[in-house]
Protein backbone atom coordinates (compact mmCIF):
# COMPACT_ATOMS: atom_id res chain seq x y z
CA UNK A 1 0.00 0.00 0.00
CA UNK A 2 2.12 3.38 -0.65
CA UNK A 3 2.53 6.15 1.41
CA UNK A 4 1.17 9.51 1.29
CA UNK A 5 4.66 10.69 2.43
CA UNK A 6 7.47 9.76 4.43
CA UNK A 7 5.75 11.16 7.70
CA UNK A 8 2.61 8.79 6.95
CA UNK A 9 5.74 6.34 6.40
CA UNK A 10 7.13 7.24 10.09
CA UNK A 11 3.38 6.98 12.11
CA UNK A 12 2.60 3.62 10.31
CA UNK A 13 5.89 2.26 11.39
CA UNK A 14 5.34 3.04 14.96
CA UNK A 15 2.70 0.75 15.76
CA UNK A 16 5.05 -2.42 14.66
CA UNK A 17 7.83 -0.96 17.04
CA UNK A 18 5.63 -0.48 19.92
CA UNK A 19 6.23 -4.31 20.21
CA UNK A 20 9.72 -3.83 21.28
CA UNK A 21 10.00 -3.51 24.86
CA UNK A 22 12.20 -0.33 25.43
CA UNK A 23 13.45 1.04 28.81
CA UNK A 24 13.10 4.26 29.33
CA UNK A 25 16.43 6.32 28.09
CA UNK A 26 17.44 3.37 26.42
CA UNK A 27 16.94 4.29 22.85
CA UNK A 28 18.29 6.52 20.40
CA UNK A 29 16.54 7.01 16.87
CA UNK A 30 18.83 7.52 13.89
CA UNK A 31 17.88 9.05 10.77
CA UNK A 32 19.12 8.39 7.69
CA UNK A 33 19.98 11.51 5.58
CA UNK A 34 18.28 13.00 3.81
CA UNK A 35 15.14 10.89 2.86
CA UNK A 36 14.66 9.34 6.46
CA UNK A 37 15.19 11.81 8.91
CA UNK A 38 11.16 13.20 8.38
CA UNK A 39 10.49 9.01 9.02
CA UNK A 40 12.83 9.32 11.93
CA UNK A 41 11.41 12.45 13.49
CA UNK A 42 7.55 10.79 13.47
CA UNK A 43 9.20 7.33 15.32
CA UNK A 44 11.49 9.49 17.71
CA UNK A 45 8.32 11.73 19.01
CA UNK A 46 6.06 8.78 19.51
CA UNK A 47 8.78 6.50 21.30
CA UNK A 48 9.62 9.43 23.42
CA UNK A 49 13.50 9.01 22.21
CA UNK A 50 16.24 11.34 21.45
CA UNK A 51 16.80 12.06 17.80
CA UNK A 52 19.94 12.53 15.82
CA UNK A 53 21.02 12.42 12.04
CA UNK A 54 23.05 9.26 10.90
CA UNK A 55 25.28 11.10 8.02
CA UNK A 56 25.79 8.83 5.01
CA UNK A 57 26.57 9.24 1.07
CA UNK A 58 25.85 6.73 -1.51
CA UNK A 59 28.37 5.95 -3.84
CA UNK A 60 26.69 6.21 -7.23
CA UNK A 61 27.50 4.02 -10.39
CA UNK A 62 28.91 6.78 -12.86
CA UNK A 63 26.26 7.51 -15.49
CA UNK A 64 23.83 5.99 -13.51
CA UNK A 65 23.77 7.77 -10.41
CA UNK A 66 20.36 6.16 -9.56
CA UNK A 67 22.61 2.87 -8.54
CA UNK A 68 24.47 2.87 -5.77
CA UNK A 69 27.90 0.36 -5.51
CA UNK A 70 28.08 1.63 -1.72
CA UNK A 71 28.01 4.03 0.76
CA UNK A 72 29.82 5.68 2.91
CA UNK A 73 29.67 6.96 6.49
CA UNK A 74 31.17 9.25 9.65
CA UNK A 75 33.96 7.75 11.32
CA UNK A 76 35.86 6.59 8.02
CA UNK A 77 32.82 3.75 7.89
CA UNK A 78 33.00 2.56 4.21
CA UNK A 79 30.66 -0.31 2.77
CA UNK A 80 30.84 -1.62 -0.73
CA UNK A 81 28.76 -3.96 -3.13
CA UNK A 82 31.46 -5.64 -5.00
CA UNK A 83 28.88 -7.60 -6.94
CA UNK A 84 27.28 -3.90 -8.33
CA UNK A 85 30.46 -2.88 -8.95
CA UNK A 86 31.66 -5.33 -10.81
CA UNK A 87 28.57 -5.85 -12.81
CA UNK A 88 28.79 -1.59 -13.76
CA UNK A 89 32.53 -1.69 -14.49
CA UNK A 90 33.25 0.75 -11.99
CA UNK A 91 37.01 1.14 -12.12
CA UNK A 92 39.43 1.31 -9.11
CA UNK A 93 39.96 5.27 -10.04
CA UNK A 94 36.18 5.94 -10.18
CA UNK A 95 35.57 4.27 -7.21
CA UNK A 96 38.24 6.89 -5.33
CA UNK A 97 36.87 9.74 -7.26
CA UNK A 98 33.22 9.09 -6.19
CA UNK A 99 34.31 8.24 -2.66
CA UNK A 100 36.25 11.81 -2.29
CA UNK A 101 33.23 13.32 -3.51
CA UNK A 102 30.85 12.11 -1.26
CA UNK A 103 33.05 12.36 1.21
CA UNK A 104 33.54 16.30 0.64
CA UNK A 105 29.77 16.28 0.29
CA UNK A 106 28.84 14.31 3.83
CA UNK A 107 31.66 16.97 5.26
CA UNK A 108 29.95 19.69 4.58
CA UNK A 109 26.46 18.58 5.78
CA UNK A 110 27.94 16.81 8.87
CA UNK A 111 28.99 20.42 10.11
CA UNK A 112 25.73 21.69 9.37
CA UNK A 113 24.36 19.84 11.79
CA UNK A 114 26.52 19.12 14.01
CA UNK A 115 26.92 22.83 14.46
CA UNK A 116 23.82 23.09 17.11
CA UNK A 117 23.80 19.43 17.62
CA UNK A 118 26.48 17.41 18.66
CA UNK A 119 26.23 14.23 18.48
CA UNK A 120 24.50 11.69 20.57
CA UNK A 121 26.48 8.70 22.36
CA UNK A 122 25.52 5.19 21.11
CA UNK A 123 27.72 3.19 23.67
CA UNK A 124 25.38 0.91 25.30
CA UNK A 125 22.19 1.99 23.71
CA UNK A 126 19.66 0.54 21.39
CA UNK A 127 19.61 2.23 18.32
CA UNK A 128 16.74 2.05 15.64
CA UNK A 129 18.00 2.88 12.13
CA UNK A 130 15.22 4.85 10.23
CA UNK A 131 15.34 5.38 6.48
CA UNK A 132 12.27 6.25 3.85
CA UNK A 133 13.14 2.88 2.19
CA UNK A 134 16.22 0.52 0.73
CA UNK A 135 16.60 -0.06 -2.59
CA UNK A 136 20.49 -1.19 -2.70
CA UNK A 137 20.77 -1.37 1.09
CA UNK A 138 24.25 0.42 1.29
CA UNK A 139 23.12 3.80 2.69
CA UNK A 140 21.24 1.68 5.33
CA UNK A 141 24.41 -0.71 6.57
CA UNK A 142 26.38 2.05 6.58
CA UNK A 143 24.33 3.50 9.13
CA UNK A 144 24.11 0.39 11.28
CA UNK A 145 27.74 0.19 10.44
CA UNK A 146 28.10 3.50 12.66
CA UNK A 147 25.85 2.94 15.18
CA UNK A 148 28.04 -0.43 15.69
CA UNK A 149 31.23 1.54 15.72
CA UNK A 150 30.02 3.61 18.40
CA UNK A 151 29.76 1.23 20.91
CA UNK A 152 25.85 0.70 20.58
CA UNK A 153 24.13 -2.44 22.46
CA UNK A 154 22.02 -3.13 19.73
CA UNK A 155 20.68 -2.09 16.44
CA UNK A 156 17.39 -2.21 14.95
CA UNK A 157 16.72 -0.60 11.51
CA UNK A 158 13.16 0.07 10.58
CA UNK A 159 11.96 1.05 6.98
CA UNK A 160 8.69 1.12 5.50
CA UNK A 161 9.29 -0.37 2.19
CA UNK A 162 12.64 -2.57 0.86
CA UNK A 163 13.78 -4.92 -1.75
CA UNK A 164 13.30 -8.54 -0.86
CA UNK A 165 17.20 -8.68 -1.57
CA UNK A 166 18.62 -5.67 0.30
CA UNK A 167 16.23 -6.59 2.98
CA UNK A 168 18.11 -10.36 3.42
CA UNK A 169 21.51 -8.86 3.29
CA UNK A 170 20.93 -6.31 6.05
CA UNK A 171 19.72 -8.46 8.43
CA UNK A 172 23.35 -9.99 8.66
CA UNK A 173 24.24 -6.84 9.79
CA UNK A 174 21.15 -5.81 12.42
CA UNK A 175 19.77 -7.65 15.36
CA UNK A 176 15.80 -6.94 13.92
CA UNK A 177 14.45 -5.67 10.68
CA UNK A 178 11.24 -4.18 10.71
CA UNK A 179 10.26 -3.40 7.36
CA UNK A 180 6.77 -2.88 6.40
CA UNK A 181 6.35 -3.78 2.62
CA UNK A 182 8.82 -6.11 0.27
CA UNK A 183 7.28 -5.94 -2.99
CA UNK A 184 8.23 -8.44 -5.14
CA UNK A 185 8.56 -6.23 -8.14
CA UNK A 186 10.84 -3.16 -6.59
CA UNK A 187 11.59 -0.59 -8.80
CA UNK A 188 12.38 2.58 -6.52
CA UNK A 189 11.46 3.95 -2.88
CA UNK A 190 9.70 6.82 -4.77
CA UNK A 191 6.92 4.65 -6.13
CA UNK A 192 5.82 4.01 -2.86
CA UNK A 193 5.33 7.62 -2.08
CA UNK A 194 2.36 9.87 -3.43
CA UNK A 195 4.85 12.73 -2.36
CA UNK A 196 8.46 12.17 -2.39
CA UNK A 197 9.99 15.24 -2.34
CA UNK A 198 13.76 16.51 -1.68
CA UNK A 199 14.78 16.87 2.01
CA UNK A 200 17.13 19.58 2.30
CA UNK A 201 19.76 20.33 5.09
CA UNK A 202 18.02 22.81 6.79
CA UNK A 203 14.80 20.37 7.14
CA UNK A 204 16.97 17.94 8.67
CA UNK A 205 18.35 20.52 11.03
CA UNK A 206 14.54 21.59 12.35
CA UNK A 207 13.37 17.95 12.11
CA UNK A 208 16.35 18.22 14.89
CA UNK A 209 15.41 21.14 16.62
CA UNK A 210 11.54 20.15 16.80
CA UNK A 211 12.00 16.63 18.39
CA UNK A 212 15.00 18.36 20.73
CA UNK A 213 12.16 20.76 21.84
CA UNK A 214 9.31 17.88 22.40
CA UNK A 215 11.27 16.32 24.86
CA UNK A 216 12.56 19.28 26.64
CA UNK A 217 8.19 20.02 26.74
CA UNK A 218 7.55 17.02 27.81
CA UNK A 219 10.40 17.04 30.59
CA UNK A 220 12.29 14.66 29.65
CA UNK A 221 16.07 15.51 30.13
CA UNK A 222 18.56 15.04 27.23
CA UNK A 223 21.05 12.69 27.00
CA UNK A 224 24.95 13.35 27.99
CA UNK A 225 26.53 15.03 25.57
CA UNK A 226 30.66 13.66 24.86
Amino acid sequence: MPFHDRRDAGRRLIGRLRGFRFQDDDVVVLGITRGGMPVAYEVAVALRAPLDVAVVRKLPVPFQPRLAFGAIGENGVRVIDDDIACRAFVSGSERVRVETEARRDMSRSALRYRATHAPIPLAGVTVIVVDDGVATGASARAACAVARAQGARRVLLAVPVGSPRAIRVLAAHVDHIVCLETPEFFHSIAQWYQEYDEVSDREIIDLLDRAANCRTDSGLAAPPVG
